[in-house]
């Protein structure tokens, strides 16, 4: 633990073509909020826009454009957090959706450069159906997931994966022009000022490469313990978990603390060098942190192939669960939301979730059926059936002041 934690919520979200939302606004709390309606009514839309305003971006689409409601040309997201343990503050977040163009952001109504600059203002851990493909589905999901919460850890690790897309970009433009090149005329012909130029993004690939694989390790270590502890409370039996980091640097494969990041850099520089001749052949690039995976185990076996439905649905919520335990060991409150969970669990499974999660400062829950989510878990519920928001539950904190605050700003870490 670094300290106290951070207590954080939202108490206010506003929708402005977002998805099927023409216009919504949904008063919020600490606590538990219940979010109950059928598929297709909208109520995964309401936590996504959480999430969104936590992480720039969806966790069930890869661009924005599905985001935006038809015949709209943009959507809002607007929420206003709460934080502090005693005089609580208030600060207003907006995003501003533009598919095929640049997205804006706003603090307390004032425009800041660059959205990622609200990043860490408020964090969230969500877990829904589609997180399965961190289980069974391709190493890309698997990294994304790292690398998420990498960022939800420190939120100026944005701006190194940022890089580093940028960094491998270029590195690939350059190798695919050299590749061509030499396939159309003699193969011991070079061009030393294209290798010169391909030496300067190694060198860059290196660097930054190294601060993002030395956070992935350390992340990955750090947070093995937790999910090991909540595959354990969800599952009675067959419940060892492990992680491998899989990456074709040598001696890095065991979860354990990553070295330094200046051994990485020199590493990573060493087998850039060593796959050159390769990479010249093919055109891309072979060595990095984009190609690496995380093998995850049950029992003796890999999960992926291996693991029953129940087993891998099971393994990626006791990661996303050990994610929310991570961040709170770290002084980090996030903002859980588990979307359409409980109905793949049999009661004794969700009890056991219920008691794992029920001491997060705000947990927002989805569901098709009210009746799926435990009595523990009893908080505000709204009901939602086309796009129409309706409250069934308990009212939100009356202490909790609805009106539009004069915010105060709090500082991102």
């Amino acid at each position: 633990m670094t300290g106290r934690l951070a207590r954080v919520y939202v108490d206010h979200l506003q929708l402005v073509d977002f998805r099927n939302y023409e216009h919504v606004e949904l008063p919020l709390s600490p606590g538990v909020t219940v979010l109950v309606g059928q598929n297709g009514q909208g109520k995964t839309n309401l936590v996504e826009a959480v999430d969104y305003l936590a992480t720039l971006g969806s966790h069930r689409v890869a661009t924005d454009a599905p985001l935006v409601r038809a015949g709209a040309e943009q959507a809002v997201i607007r929420g206003r957090i709460r934080a502090g343990s005693e005089d609580e503050r208030a600060v207003i977040l907006e995003l501003e959706i533009n598919p095929g163009r640049s997205n804006r952001a706003q603090l307390n109504r004032s425009p800041v450069p660059r959205p990622r600059e609200i990043l860490g203002l408020v964090r969230t851990v969500l877990f829904s159906p589609e997180d399965l493909a961190i289980v069974k589905g391709d190493p890309s999901g698997r990294r994304r997931f790292l690398d998420d919460l990498v960022v939800t850890r420190w939120p100026r690790m944005a701006g190194v994966r940022s890089e580093y897309d940028r960094v491998l970009r270029q590195r690939n433009t350059l190798l695919k022009s050299l590749a061509s090149q030499r396939r159309s005329r003699s193969r011991d012909r070079h061009d030393p000022y294209a290798e010169s130029t391909l030496e300067v993004w190694d060198d860059q690939l290196a660097t930054v490469g190294a601060d993002l694989l030395r956070a992935r390790l350390d992340t990955l270590a750090t947070l093995m313990p937790h999910t090991a502890t909540a595959y354990a409370e969800i599952a009675p039996a067959n419940n060892q978990t492990r992680a491998e980091y899989r990456t074709n640097l040598p001696g890095l494969s065991e979860v354990t603390a990553p070295p330094e990041r200046s051994e990485l850099v020199e590493r990573l520089r060493t087998a850039l060098q060593e796959a050159r001749a390769d990479e010249l052949v093919r055109g891309v690039t072979l060595v990095g942190p984009h190609r690496d995976d995380v093998l995850l185990s049950l029992g003796e076996l890999p999960a992926k192939g291996y693991a029953s439905h129940g087993e891998s649905w099971s393994y990626a919520l006791a990661l996303k669960i050990g994610a929310f335990h991570l961040l709170r060991a770290d002084g980090i409150e996030p903002i859980l939301i588990l979307d359409d969970v409980f109905a793949e669990l049999d009661t004794t499974r969700r009890e056991r979730l219920a008691t794992s999660v029920v001491t997060a400062e705000q947990l927002l829950v989805t569901a098709a059926v009210g009746a799926d989510v435990p009595k523990s878990l009893a908080g505000t519920t709204w009901t939602v059936t086309h796009g129409e928001i309706t409250q069934t539950g308990p009212s939100p904190d009356p202490a909790v002041d609805e009106t539009d605050p004069t915010p105060e700003p709090v500082e991102g870490s």
